[in-house]
């Protein structure tokens, strides 16, 4: 999830498990903690693009982490004034939630998780979610904000924290529910074309959970559909060739990473000498049909192989 969310759950436990007694600093505590697993950001200033799509999200998001990383953080806290009231051994478990429920949080999303590290590079993602989406946020931020602002809920404030916890969560579990949902009519819309599939991918695009696509792998390419909670699917399957044969000849780390990446949900472009891979499994934006080719989402990942034999990767958009 985007930061300003994992900030906002942060300070919502800062609330929940610190902040007995009115003030702001549980809540900027919390805030600041729930952040620390998206620091691997930084590492761009010394690695590059393609490095980062395996650090990002990795060890930092890992549940080795989240354990480990709470005792030097407990015991900073421990240091400061406004602390020393809580044992370490809160403050241990303060630090602890805000830390596995940032991964826990980003696991909702499309983009994976790698939790196992350092024992399996598996990309964890639940998929049902966007990265950003203001109606999870906003449930947590009135939550903890009314009690805290206004004079009269001042008394109230810990039991509309909670209630913001709760239907923030409860909004967070319908999105499995309306992912089921999908899936159903995705998976009733294949079979009823008779098409043989390896696997299947369902994700959220925009906000508030309302519309779909539906990704079908087959053999030969993928299969797509965008669905409405509320409202009639009458688009019809879109069928993309993985062209994997555009891939031949690259390097083959790019090759093996990108796939990784993209959990074999993707397909391959090919213009002159720079080769496009479109990874549906981290960027759904929609499908682009008014240019030639037509393409799956307007997000892409690309390598330009040059004169002398060297790669050069990079990213971009669709207009």
């Amino acid at each position: 999830m985007d930061s300003i969310t994992q900030a906002a759950l942060g300070a919502a436990i800062g609330q929940s498990v610190l902040g007995q007694k009115k003030s702001w600093k549980p809540l900027l505590a919390g805030a600041l903690v729930a952040t620390i697993p998206d620091l691997d950001v930084l590492l761009y200033l010394v690695y590059d693009s393609f490095d980062m799509l395996r650090i990002h999200r990795g060890v930092s998001h890992s549940i080795l982490f989240c354990i480990s990383a709470s005792f030097p953080v407990a015991f900073g806290l421990r240091k400061m004034k406004w602390a020393t009231e809580f044992g370490f051994q809160r403050l241990w478990w303060f630090t602890f939630l805000c830390l596995i429920t940032h991964v826990i949080l980003d696991t909702f999303t499309s983009y994976g998780t790698q939790l196992l590290l350092p024992f399996s590079d598996a990309r964890l993602g639940l998929d049902s979610v966007n990265v950003v989406d203001p109606v999870y946020t906003l449930l947590l931020i009135f939550g903890f904000l009314l009690g805290m602002m206004i004079l009269k809920l001042e008394n109230y404030r810990m039991k509309l924290n909670t209630v913001g916890l709760v239907l923030s969560t409860s909004y967070l579990l319908l999105t499995l529910v309306n992912k089921q949902v999908i899936q159903s009519q995705f998976e009733a819309e294949l079979k009823s074309n008779t098409i043989q599939v390896e696997k299947m991918l369902t994700m959220p695009v925009g906000t508030a959970n309302l519309n779909w696509y539906g990704v079908a792998k087959t053999e030969d390419g993928l299969f797509m559909k965008q669905f409405s909670l509320f409202g009639e699917n009458a688009d019809v399957l879109t069928f993309f060739p993985n062209n994997d044969d555009y891939l031949a000849g690259l390097n083959n780390e790019w090759v093996e990473t990108m796939r990784w990446f993209s959990k074999g949900f993707y397909t391959v472009e090919l213009s002159a000498d720079t080769v496009r891979f479109y990874n549906m499994q981290v960027d759904m934006r929609g499908m682009v049909l008014d240019r030639e080719p037509i393409a799956p989402t307007k997000g892409y990942f690309q390598i330009v192989q040059h004169a002398d034999g060297t790669f050069e990767y990079s990213s971009g958009a669709l207009k």
